[in-house]
């Protein structure tokens, strides 16, 4: 068969992002800031205080880490060494489920086994020390109200979770109380940020110039430093880091593709940027798109953004890896021209990620300015999209360039792998 071509084009354009749009979503970025900055209420983002603000550099000492995000739990010992130079002293890391050992997140699984478990991975990283002060950080993924740096209490579990007798508890004491039903009494959390804060605070320990942090993988983040907001216990010394949990952005226009997979999704009306932008939602508009095409009234969800990744990259002159992939994911085998055309469409896809991402970028950019000169700086980011994704990194470059003109060559994004660790020391060495 040979897809419609008029068809094509119009699913091409449905997904294409031109300047004016971008500015149009950048502007209304910004403005939801503003509005946000006011009345919280009034934003579609949550704009979390972090309660702290950017390292020095030159924070130096012992700290844990312990990174809870997912069913995979990391706990390291770091040695901030200053100047930005760390080293990681020990590394703990193991699975809250284990078939047919134990499963702490499920259904029927409580707190206390939860937290006993961290404790256990704590132990283990101070190698049953019981003399040594420890100061810890955490880093704590999930929906949370925050009334100082220590004092984070879970909204609601997300990601599947379903252990009882968390959520609207203060999750490092729950962990405080773990460790003393073990006998450590010599670790003492004092921290709990979030993972896009703790790449930004990893990011700014080694870079000058970083004001925004930034998540983009199988889902979407971005936090950053805003100077008019400061905390009175003084962690947010030339001013505090704001979690925006912006996919939940709403001023923007979906298309026809995003507002069916939104309908049918897991919660219609909600994280409307991330489900334009993320991995996770990327490979799903690929295969509604991909249906439409060969005229099929059906979703293909075996798709992966790893598949996209794949589709893109590959310049055989047949396009074998993308026709093993339509007949496998798809059932299909096409022609070379349609081949062509799967590849045009999952570029498409992503290249329009990646100018929205940067879209909201620069409203954050334009924001910190706020109508004077726009400083030299870089934007931290993290995630296997940014990292690994054919097309991000140029057309965030070239988006960039789009909107900001000159003020483009200050502006650079950099990859920050492993925030998440390092970043909820370096929150306890400012902590203490």
């Amino acid at each position: 068969m040979a897809f419609d071509e008029r068809k094509f084009q119009d699913i091409m354009g449905e997904f294409s992002a031109t300047t004016e749009y971008l500015r149009e979503v950048a502007q209304n970025f910004r403005q939801d800031l503003q509005l946000g900055l006011k009345d919280v209420s009034s934003s579609s983002m949550r704009m979390l205080k972090s309660y702290v603000g950017l390292p020095t550099g030159k924070e130096t000492g012992e700290y844990l880490a312990l990174d809870f995000g997912g069913t995979n739990v990391r706990v390291l010992r770091y040695k901030l060494e200053g100047d930005g130079h760390s080293k990681v002293i020990r590394y703990v890391a193991e699975p809250l489920i284990r078939e047919g050992e134990y499963n702490y997140v499920g259904k029927g699984s409580t707190q206390v086994q939860m937290f006993d478990f961290f404790a256990k991975l704590i132990d283990d990283t101070i190698e049953g020390d019981r003399d040594t002060k420890f100061y810890l950080g955490h880093t704590f993924s999930f929906p949370s109200s925050q009334d100082d740096l220590n004092n984070a209490k879970l909204i609601v579990w997300t990601k599947e979770f379903a252990t009882e007798g968390v959520e609207g508890e203060v999750v490092n004491d729950l962990l405080l109380a773990a460790l003393k039903r073990r006998g450590i009494n010599n670790v003492k959390p004092v921290a709990v940020i979030n993972d896009t804060v703790a790449v930004l605070l990893s990011a700014a320990y080694k870079h000058s110039d970083i004001f925004i942090g930034s998540i983009y993988a199988t889902g979407h983040n971005t936090c950053y430093l805003e100077p008019t907001i400061h905390d009175a216990k003084g962690f947010g010394k030339g001013g505090m880091i704001l979690n925006l949990e912006c996919g939940n952005f709403m001023k923007l226009t979906p298309n026809r593709f995003d507002t069916a997979f939104d309908q049918k999704s897991e919660k219609p009306g909600e994280q409307r940027f991330e489900k334009m932008v993320s991995g996770r939602y990327m490979c799903e508009l690929f295969g509604m798109a991909i249906a439409e095409l060969l005229d099929e009234d059906k979703h293909y969800d075996g798709l992966t953004s790893v598949d996209m990744s794949m589709i893109i990259s590959d310049v055989s002159a047949d396009l074998e890896k993308v026709a093993e992939i339509m007949s496998n994911k798809v059932g299909h085998n096409l022609e070379l021209g349609d081949l062509k055309k799967i590849q045009e469409l999952a570029s498409a896809i992503v290249i329009r990620s990646a100018r929205l991402v940067t879209a909201s970028y620069v409203g954050i950019i334009w924001q910190r300015a706020s109508g004077g000169t726009i400083q030299p700086q870089h934007i931290a980011v993290d995630g296997s999209v940014y990292e690994k994704m054919p097309l991000v990194q140029e057309n965030i470059n070239r988006a960039l360039s789009e909107l900001l003109g000159e003020d483009a060559a200050k502006v650079d994004t950099i990859l920050d792998n492993g925030g998440s660790g390092i970043g909820a020391a370096i929150a306890a060495a400012m902590a203490v």
